[in-house]
């Protein structure tokens, strides 16, 4: 047997190890650290080829440790237990912390989450202290490893698309997350735009000028991929990295732009602009949390999860923005 590489390997599994070691069934393990069962086992099976042992064998219902494992786990939940202590000393206590907190967010989404989140900071947390950096990706992950920002919240399509299907073919997932709200996008144009008061047709659309907003600059957005899909393309002219930007120039030009539909209430451009559905199915846009797995047990970013979940369900802007323009 190879000698067991401590560079590469993945401590992870050590967690997993204890779980179920104390559980001794895989399901309520599995169920403790928030994984599926095929995960579970996934892990196990990583741990038995580094360490060269079977470590646990079914029994019944459950697994049975080997003289392995029983040697093993004892000093397995001793360095964890230390770890954990050494890393949240203590509870997060809102009312007396002066934590400061990181949050990666687009304009339009912080346009609407921010306002009652200080509400909820102001009443039961007035030492913490909020900064809200730009999200400039659609992939917030590497900013999440790099510890630079605490949560990442936005519509992430292809990231919950991957992680759901790691995580349902076995493999351990580094990172969590939780809905905050459901959205969708509208085409968005000036009062007296030529299309303002015609149907827009898929034609129509396609035909038109486009303002795009990108955060990574990349003129090709997911509006252009649904539209690559139709066997369609449209022109885009500009691109920003903000909606707010886009509302304003969009305002005072004959371009169209697609923009969240609570975003137009918020923003104080609902009396400049007016709003279509889109001429193509698009999914329901759903904006998430995202944040690290080694964050789950901190007792203050719980808070902030939780505060940022209620500040979601409080704006209620999803569905306070302007009414659509008729055409006759």
């Amino acid at each position: 047997m190879q000698p067991l590489n401590f560079r590469t390997f993945d401590l992870n599994l050590l967690r997993v190890f204890d779980a179920v070691m104390s559980e001794r069934n895989l399901t309520r393990a599995a169920e403790t650290l928030s994984l599926t069962q095929p995960a579970v086992s996934n892990a196990l099976r990583r741990l038995r080829d580094a360490l060269g042992d079977e470590l646990l064998v079914r029994s019944g219902q459950g697994v049975e440790p080997t003289p392995r494992a029983q040697a093993l786990w004892p000093a397995v939940r001793a360095a964890l237990a230390q770890l954990q202590q050494s890393l949240a000393p203590g509870e997060f206590d809102p009312a007396t912390a002066n934590t400061a907190f990181v949050l990666a967010m687009a304009d339009a989404t912080g346009a609407m989450l921010i306002p009652p989140l200080m509400e909820i900071l102001e009443r039961e947390a007035p030492g913490v202290s909020l900064r809200v950096v730009p999200l400039t990706t659609r992939d917030p992950r590497q900013l999440l490893d790099d510890e630079a920002a605490d949560l990442a919240v936005g519509y992430f399509p292809a990231v919950m698309a991957d992680l759901t299907a790691r995580a349902q073919s076995g493999n351990l997932v580094a990172y969590e997350s939780t809905r905050i709200y459901d959205g969708e996008y509208v085409c968005v144009m000036r009062h007296g735009h030529p299309l303002a008061g015609v149907p827009l047709t898929l034609d129509r659309f396609c035909a038109a000028r486009h303002l795009l907003v990108s955060f990574s600059g990349r003129p090709y957005g997911f509006i252009d991929e649904a539209l690559t899909a139709l066997g369609r393309e449209r022109r885009v002219v500009l691109t920003v990295n903000q909606f707010f930007t886009a509302g304003r120039v969009v305002a005072s030009s004959d371009l169209l732009t697609v923009l969240p539909r609570h975003f137009v209430g918020v923003a104080s451009l609902k009396d400049e602009l007016v709003w279509r559905p889109l001429p193509m199915p698009l999914p329901t846009v759903h904006v998430d949390a995202l944040w690290h797995r080694s964050r789950r047990h901190d007792s203050g970013h719980r808070w902030l999860r939780d505060a940022m979940e209620r500040s979601g369900r409080r704006s209620g802007a999803p569905h306070e923005a302007l009414t659509p323009q008729s055409t006759k």
